[in-house]
């Protein structure tokens, strides 16, 4: 019997047995570890550390099975280009938003100022120097030319998502082309992915673990004292975050799909808290693409715009590098006029692509783009070093939620996306998408919705 949004019901489960439930009682108990006991908690980084390495291992082989499978489920191929065109398009509007937005919030309240700070004295040694010195090194184009692995199986083995996404564009548009050729390799991709899908499922049951290790792993390294020396800064940038993600994207939500942000979040707990607790965004792409499908978004779009959002849609990143780059101008009483925070603007636009993925990632965009312009200091970094740990947790659930909605946008823009079903889940009047349920298909949708792949939550009565 086919699901309706009306028929649907959720067994839920006892509360204890909750995924977001569990993951949210493990930061607390880290971050209690990592206050009392600081170094006891410092030795739990393996834990958090092998659970990331355990989620980046599957994020390839996700993406780019999922992809290919998206194309595969479009009948015209012109559709795809499209719609990427469409992505990347409203990738590049969101992106100068979200540094207008840090651009306007820093210059409104102008924390650097007094803080005169001498960037010949900053010591730019250990991990902070090695960022500056790779983002020295890193030039604007960089990200473009670095599209092209050097053979197939690379992308895979570095876990670089940009590369494996190119790969799956092209492997999925030549088994299109082919024809009844390719029709095998594509159902061996589809059957591929379920299997994929059961191994996450496996590795999610040890996302409390994850999270318990990275949190305490942060706190008893780097203290909550941290917190106090720069509080105002982080203050800010959350404030801006919460405004970014409320209001703006709140805003286009509801505006041009006509859907509620405070639902969406509701909808997307579990992965919030996961990103909370291992402060990536990284291990929260399969459940994104898993719910916005069972949402009634068409799989081809779920399968495009998510993992290209995860490398050219960083809002989040975006807030965070303009917060940043105008506070060390203003600690080193580096005067910045308009044309020249514009002109910034413009080089962030670029250079927020350029390390999307790679460790230290934030760091090095933010030296490629003082190094590029040259007015401030790329040894200004250091002041902002010690609490940028406790910003990755914004930056990361404000790209998630950037792509969640991203993608909410464009299949409105394709007419890809059953309303009527997405406001039935996200009201809870039908299943979270945590089974295996089938979503029904609409009239002019294609088989672009598929199933939705689940990672170990509730049952739904037939």
């Amino acid at each position: 019997m086919t699901h309706t949004p009306d028929t649907e019901r959720v067994a839920a489960k006892p509360w204890y047995r909750q995924l977001y439930v569990q993951v949210l009682v493990a930061i607390v108990v880290g971050i209690v570890l990592g206050w009392r006991w600081p170094d006891l908690a410092t030795s739990m980084e393996p834990i958090g550390t092998t659970f990331i390495t355990a989620m980046k291992m599957l994020i390839g082989p996700i993406v780019f099975l999922t992809i290919i499978g998206g194309i595969a489920g479009v009948a015209d191929l012109k559709k795809v280009g499209l719609t990427g065109l469409k992505a990347l398009t409203y990738f590049q509007a969101g992106t100068i938003v979200a540094l207008l937005t840090g651009l306007v919030a820093i210059n409104v309240f102008r924390l650097g100022d007094g803080v005169h700070a001498d960037p010949s004295t900053l010591d730019t040694s250990g991990d902070a120097g090695q960022y500056i010195a790779k983002g020295e090194h890193q030039h604007w184009w960089e990200f473009l030319t670095n599209i092209v692995p050097s053979n197939v199986f690379g992308p895979f083995v570095e876990g670089d998502i940009l590369q494996v996404i190119f790969l799956a564009v092209i492997f999925g548009i030549a088994l299109k082309a082919v024809g009844k050729a390719g029709e095998p390799f594509i159902a061996g991709a589809g059957r591929l992915t379920e299997v994929v899908f059961k191994v996450l499922s496996f590795v999610m049951k040890a996302a409390p673990l994850g999270a318990f290790g990275a949190m305490s792993y942060a706190i008893g390294k780097y203290g909550l004292s941290t917190l106090t020396s720069l509080g105002s800064l982080i203050l800010l940038f959350y404030a801006t975050s919460v405004l970014f993600v409320v209001v703006v994207l709140g805003g286009v939500l509801a505006a041009y799909v006509k859907l509620n942000i405070f639902q969406l979040f509701r909808y997307f707990k579990e992965e919030f808290f996961l990103i909370l607790g291992t402060s990536t965004a990284e291990p929260a792409l399969p459940g994104l693409m898993r719910k916005l499908q069972h949402m009634g978004v068409e799989r081809s779009t779920v399968g495009l715009v998510v993992p290209t959002g995860y490398s050219f849609n960083l809002d989040g990143a975006a807030i965070y590098l303009s917060l940043a780059t105008l506070y060390i101008a203003q600690a080193t009483d580096t005067p910045l006029s308009i044309t020249q925070q514009l002109g910034l603007l413009a080089v962030m636009l670029l250079t927020s692509k350029g390390a999307a993925g790679v460790a230290g990632g934030g760091f090095i965009a933010l030296t490629a783009t003082l190094s590029t312009v040259g007015h401030v200091p790329a040894s200004g970094i250091m002041l902002i070093f010690g609490i940028d740990k406790f910003m990755s947790e914004c930056r990361a659930l404000v790209n998630f939620f950037g792509n969640a909605v991203a993608t909410l946008v464009v299949a409105r823009w394709e007419n890809g996306v059953d309303l009527a079903r997405a406001r039935a889940v996200l009201s809870g009047r039908a299943a979270d998408g945590q089974t295996m349920t089938p979503v029904p298909v609409q009239a002019g949708h294609g088989s672009g919705h598929g199933y939705g792949h689940g990672y170990g939550g509730t049952e739904t009565s037939r």
